[in-house]
Formats: C-alpha cells, sequence, structure tokens
C-alpha cells in the first residue's frame, strides 16, 4: 500500500501542477501576437522587449526567437523557430509520461499486494488449516484491498494523463497557427521594407 499512496500523492501534484501551468492564458496569450507586431511595425522593438516576450510565456518565447533572427533569412528564421518550438514543446508535456507511467504501473502494484496477500493467506492455511471461514474471507478480502487502491490511484490518473495530452496537443496547435501568421507577415513586412528602400535610393550618375 506504501508505493500506491505515494503513486496517488506524485499523480495528484503533477495533475494540479500541469492544471496550473497549461491554461492558455499562460501558454499562449490571445495579445500577445498583436501587441508584437505593434513594436514592429512601429519601429518600437528592442532587445528588451524581446527579453519581456522571452520571459512572459511559452508563445513569447518562439516570438522572442524569430525577433531576435529576424534579419536573417527565411529558412534561418524559421529554422529557429522549430528549434525553439522544440524545447517549448518538451517543457509542455513535463511530467506527463511520469504521469502515465503511474497510471500504467498503480494496478500492477496492487495486483502484486493481492498476490502477496493471497499467498500468506495460503500459507496459514498450510500449517494451520482452514479453522474459522470468517478469518480466512477476511484475510482474503484485506488482500483485495490493494488491487482496489492500485485501480483508483490508476482510473483518474489516465483520465487526468488524457486530459492534459489533449490541452497540450490544442495549445500546440494555437501556437503553431499564431507563430506561421506571425512570421508570414513578418517577412512580407521585411521584403516589403526592403524595396521601398530599393526603390527610394537615388539613381546612381553615369560617368
Amino acid at each position: 500500500m506504501l508505493p500506491i499512496i505515494a503513486c496517488s500523492i506524485l499523480a495528484a501534484a503533477i495533475i494540479l501542477e500541469r492544471l496550473w501551468t497549461l491554461q492558455p492564458k499562460r501558454v499562449a496569450p490571445t495579445d500577445l501576437t498583436s501587441q508584437a507586431w505593434q513594436w514592429v511595425r512601429q519601429d518600437q522593438l528592442s532587445h528588451g522587449r524581446i527579453q519581456i516576450l522571452h520571459q512572459g510565456s511559452p508563445l513569447g518565447q518562439i516570438l522572442a526567437a524569430g525577433l531576435e533572427k529576424r534579419s536573417a533569412a527565411r529558412d534561418t528564421i524559421k529554422d529557429t523557430i522549430e528549434d525553439r518550438g522544440r524545447h517549448v514543446v518538451h517543457e509542455l508535456e513535463r511530467y506527463l509520461n511520469l504521469l502515465g507511467t503511474i497510471a500504467a504501473i498503480s494496478p500492477l502494484l496492487g495486483l502484486l499486494g493481492t498476490v502477496i496477500g493471497m499467498v500468506k493467506v495460503f500459507a496459514a492455511i498450510t500449517t494451520r488449516g482452514v479453522g474459522d471461514p470468517t478469518v480466512l474471507a477476511g484475510g482474503i478480502s484485506e488482500a483485495l484491498v490493494t488491487t482496489a487502491a492500485g485501480l483508483c490511484v490508476a482510473i483518474p490518473s489516465l483520465i487526468g494523463y488524457r486530459y492534459l495530452r489533449g490541452r497540450v496537443d490544442s495549445l500546440v496547435v494555437r501556437m503553431e497557427k499564431e507563430v506561421m501568421k506571425f512570421l508570414e507577415a513578418l517577412l512580407h513586412y521585411q521584403s516589403k521594407d526592403n524595396l521601398d528602400s530599393e526603390f527610394s535610393e537615388p539613381p546612381k550618375r553615369r560617368s
């Protein structure tokens, strides 16, 4: 029972922590992309504001990574964003594998406890005989408690794991849409600026 109790405490802690961390407003604020775009258009982007983006949210980390390389080529910016995105997704999935492991092993721990208890019961029968059937039934029911406890831990853990995994997937899709929209707008804006600067240059005098 001690490992099962430890698993239950750990599973509850992981579920509560992930529910708090994976709130949409904490991971991908709705107005973050528009705010970053306003900084770009108004030429107010600075290193300090990029750091604010990076420290604010996981989506901000991806946007900040792209903005730090905004003067590079398109492929370089895209590779930088994808690399940062992989790190962000890894952080969002923190502890989920452990939660899934708890959901898988808790019934096995309960079954193990039941088997050990049944072995003790039949060992007592072997040495002392059947004796009082009430005592025998009590020993068997006590052995089955661990299986019930393991299932009580495994079922909520599995539900929490599936729910949190689905939330991570939906947040990843949402961030991907926001980042790709921002990236296309940034590249279009930069190409337009470059084109305007080329046409604004005075014609060179012929010698």
